[in-house]
């Protein structure tokens, strides 16, 4: 089964960065401590949480790892400021799938399946590929010039590897979920569990 993950439109500002993960832990953390994402984005703009020179980087990476952040419910942002290593970047892989329709269909269509599959090296031109049948359908995906989209998929390649997803040779990696990740997952909505590579394996075959 395929579905649309959060919203109908492709949202492609994940270009701005990174993963951010030590930036996204206290960011998350001002969150526990203030309740509401408009003091959050303004508290860590004046704490410098992003270590940016120039006023606008901060303002833009801050916004976006804000925005990442909001789709998380707060037993997930708990878990993000709290929970171990392998948790935390768990957190965050589910924060980029749910929130960017384009990079969850990624992780369950072409990441996912190829796992199954046994053809675990990815590449630019399975990014092409997969882009380009995507912008048949989404004017949005189409009308994004050549160098933004390069620049997408570079940063999408470097999400993927620091969250754990591809390794450094560019091979998708089984996740192995921790229990109290799993678990959240389960009880919000297990289909997000195909966002990370391997999990089908873990699931008993429905009858």
């Amino acid at each position: 089964m395929i579905r649309k993950t959060s919203g109908t439109k492709y949202r492609m500002s994940f270009g701005t960065g990174g993963l951010f993960l030590n930036e996204s832990i206290a960011i998350a953390r001002l969150y526990q401590e203030l309740g509401d994402w408009t003091a959050v984005k303004k508290a860590a703009g004046e704490q410098g949480v992003i270590p940016f020179r120039k006023k606008s980087s901060v303002t833009r990476s801050v916004r976006e790892i804000a925005n990442r952040l909001e789709v998380l419910k707060a037993d997930e942002i708990d878990l993000l400021c709290h929970g171990d290593h392998a948790d935390q970047l768990s957190v965050l892989w589910l924060a980029l799938c749910r929130g960017y329709r384009f990079i969850g269909e990624f992780a369950v269509e072409l990441l996912s399946e190829r796992f199954l599959s046994f053809r675990t090296h990815i590449t630019y031109d399975d990014f092409d590929a997969f882009y380009a049948a995507k912008a048949e359908w989404e004017p949005e995906l189409e009308a994004i010039s050549t160098s933004t989209r390069e620049k997408l998929r570079q940063i999408l390649f470097r999400l993927m590897r620091e969250a754990g997803i591809l390794n450094q040779d560019d091979h998708i990696c089984r996740v192995l979920l921790s229990p109290s990740f799993s678990g959240l997952v389960t009880q919000s909505d297990p289909y997000e569990l195909r966002y990370f590579p391997g999990t089908e394996l873990d699931r008993p075959r429905e009858a």
